[in-house]
């Protein structure tokens, strides 16, 4: 408030609109582009396609035309000599003959354009050219206002002279918050130049400099964070240590296992086991693209458990996917000799009581359900194992429940089929062990995707035909269930109808989440058990439907969707051994994202791929899941998805403090210890992932 040019009023603008509390706050609201003012224009060089420009000359006359009551256009005619151009004002034309004199010297900037075959600018900033220095202006700072601040003139250029003056007032240099070892080994700026820099940049180079210290910065205590947290996790908690394979795992391995296992299935299989011998507490998250194999790594690491005298645990995020895992595990099983037990939200009344005394015996071994599972009311006689799947469905609190089941924390692994990009899964799951499957297991034949406009559906409809009569299945996604004012989007309630009409000669199930759990469950009973060929739907169905005999995916008005939700449906096909299609239906009018992300989906079925590019065009705010992850993205400048390099180097940085200074005592490491105190009493919201 007592910045010169702040005051309450703008205080609380600041606070309310961009978060600004503090001169450290103001510091680090960074530009989001910048215009190069080093370059004087002439008039006759100007055309009406050039960005920003600047021209030294002087008001020749002004010119007022009426605009309706109590509004005027005003216009300035404006020479340098060599040419004669407009400077229009809309609004604060007043103002504008008042403060500026006819025949003085004027630095005007703006965007040209052309009107009436004259090159004008609208609204353009004006200094008084006498007290301005050009060769020293280098690159001007452009900030993000809101509308609100907008319609009081609290605009970029207010925000900029704010920072001016704030940088003015502070002598001193601004304090470090990195040790000297790290700035000299990364070749860093320090930080008083990066923020002098970042706000008043002389050329692209400094700039970039400028940015690479405060990324890394922003970066590193993120890091720092998460791997102090880990290391203090390994230190606190012993884990149970499974040291013997027994007779269920080895009857299982040579008997009942349906294929060879991939590659990939035995490294993560090796990893969890190292894991589980080590004395320390797993906490492993396992990424595998749809129909890799993940349930079946799951259920073997649950039988280690189980050879151990350790009873085990799968949480899923749905009744529909909970049951799903429930068979798989019965059927990958078949007569062994082990009790599994479903706990969700309808098994009821006498079996709830049956299962939940089972738990307490150590008779149920393996409880498979959704986050009933969580509930007081469920005690284990000896949990030593639990599988979290599609982990962004479940909060952290919910999942740090768990560990109040067992005296010592059960090993923890946590499986998702939305692959995250390496860069993004350091950060957001920093603290986690990760395992990737990146081979589907033999016999599967890739997905073939193809894209069609909507003005193809004739033929679509005929191959979608072809496809029912050879005896497979079809999924048919909206992506709304019923019409919004706001959307032209054919909704699912209408086109059931028309699909209807369409394939008198089948018959048809509907599924979306508006309608009652039972409803939806007896619908999607019938498209598993093969009663009805067509199962048209919403979203609903992206996560844990196993159909093993439905081989077409189509995808209606597919532009309204993200990649990772894209992949995520395409993979409800291809669990058969037949050739399975998924074809992306959309209109002709396409942005060049969309386009995008339509091309990526026909080119590849690498999960991974596709989450980075996701990543690159969405950013990580929207990647599905990491909103509800717990890991607040406060990120001012850095960008993960495009940043990877400067998040690896942080990392490196960041390890390397913690594998000296586990305890955070060091003197050497004091700076950063505070700084970190600093960073976690603000805005950061530092919730633990695991």
């Amino acid at each position: 408030m007592y910045l010169p040019g702040v005051g309450p009023n703008r205080k609380k603008m600041l606070s309310q609109e961009l978060g600004i509390e503090s001169y450290g706050d103001l510091l680090e609201y960074y530009p989001y582009k910048y215009v190069d003012r080093s370059k004087v224009y002439e008039v006759r060089e100007l055309t009406g396609d050039m960005p920003f420009v600047q021209v030294v000359g002087h008001i020749l006359s002004f010119e007022t035309f009426p605009m309706g009551p109590r509004k005027e256009r005003v216009v300035a005619h404006f020479s340098d000599g060599t040419g004669i151009m407009d400077l229009v004002w809309f609004n604060g034309g007043k103002y504008a003959k008042q403060s500026y004199k006819i025949g003085k010297d004027y630095l005007v900037f703006g965007r040209p354009s052309v009107f009436n075959n004259r090159i004008q600018v609208q609204h353009p900033d004006i200094d008084d050219a006498t007290k301005v220095d050009t060769t020293a202006m280098g690159m001007q700072p452009y900030y993000n206002t809101t509308e609100k601040m907008k319609k009081v003139n609290f605009n970029s250029r207010a925000v900029e002279r704010l920072t001016k003056t704030l940088l003015e007032k502070l002598k001193e240099p601004l304090p470090e918050t990195i040790i000297p070892d790290i700035l000299a080994s990364r070749h860093l700026m320090s930080r008083n130049e990066a923020l002098r820099t970042i706000h008043y940049p002389q050329n692209a180079r400094d700039l970039e400099r400028a940015r690479l210290r405060m990324k890394f910065e922003e970066l590193f205590f993120v890091q720092l964070n998460i791997l102090r947290y880990a290391s203090d996790l390994r230190r606190k908690y012993r884990g149970y240590v499974f040291n013997r394979i027994g007779e269920l795992f080895n009857t299982f391995y040579k008997e009942n296992l349906p294929f060879e296992l991939t590659n990939a299935q035995k490294r993560v299989i090796r990893e969890i086991r190292q894991d589980t011998c080590s004395g320390r507490q797993m906490n492993r998250l396992l990424q595998g693209d749809v129909g890799s194999g993940k349930t079946l790594v799951a259920l073997m690491s649950m039988l280690i458990a189980l050879d151990n005298g350790y009873q085990a645990c799968i949480m899923a995020p749905t009744e529909i996917l909970a049951e799903q895992h429930l068979v798989t595990i019965k059927d990958f099983l078949k007569d062994m000799p082990v009790r599994v037990e479903l706990l969700t939200g309808i098994v009821k009344g006498k079996r709830r009581q049956e299962v939940l005394d089972g738990l307490l015996t150590g008779e149920v071994q393996i409880l498979v359900g959704t986050h009933a599972v969580i509930e007081d009311t469920v005690q284990f006689q000896k949990l030593g194992m639990v599988v979290v799947d599609e982990q962004h469905r479940f909060g952290v609190a919910q999942r740090a429940k768990l560990w109040s089941k067992s005296e010592q924390p059960p090993h923890v692994l946590v499986m998702t089929a939305t692959p995250i990009p390496r860069t993004l899964a350091m950060t957001l799951y920093g603290d986690l062990d990760v395992s990737v499957i990146d081979e589907l297991p033999p016999g599967r034949k890739p997905i073939q995707t193809t894209h069609v406009f909507d003005n193809r559906m004739t033929s679509l409809y005929e191959g979608i035909r072809r496809q029912i009569r050879e005896g497979r299945q079809v999924y048919i996604v909206f992506p709304l269930i019923e019409e919004s004012e706001k959307s032209d989007l054919k909704n699912l309630e209408q086109g059931f109808e028309v699909l209807r009409e369409a394939f008198p000669e089948f018959r048809l199930s509907k599924v979306h989440g508006k309608m009652k759990p039972k409803d939806k469950e007896e619908e999607m009973q019938k498209f598993v058990r093969g009663e009805t060929q067509i199962l048209v739907a919403t979203t609903v169905i992206e996560v844990g439907v196993n159909v093993p005999n439905a081989s077409v995916m189509v995808i209606l008005d597919a532009q309204r969707f993200g990649l990772s939700q894209l992949h995520q449906l395409r993979g409800r096909v291809g669990r058969g051994a037949d050739q399975s299609f998924c074809i992306l239906v959309t209109t002709y009018k396409l942005s060049e994202d969309t386009r995008k992300r339509i091309d990526i989906m026909c080119e590849t079925n690498d999960g991974f791929r596709i989450a980075e590019a996701d990543l690159k065009l969405r950013g990580p705010g929207d990647l599905e899941g990491t909103q509800q992850s717990g890991m607040a993205f406060d990120l001012k400048i850095a960008d993960i998805a495009r940043d990877g390099q400067v998040v690896q180097m942080a990392r490196d940085e960041a390890q390397k403090v913690i594998d000296e200074d586990p305890l955070c005592q060091s003197l050497k490491y004091q700076m950063l210890w505070n700084r970190l105190k600093e960073l976690r009493k603000t805005n950061v919201n530092w919730a633990a992932i695991s």
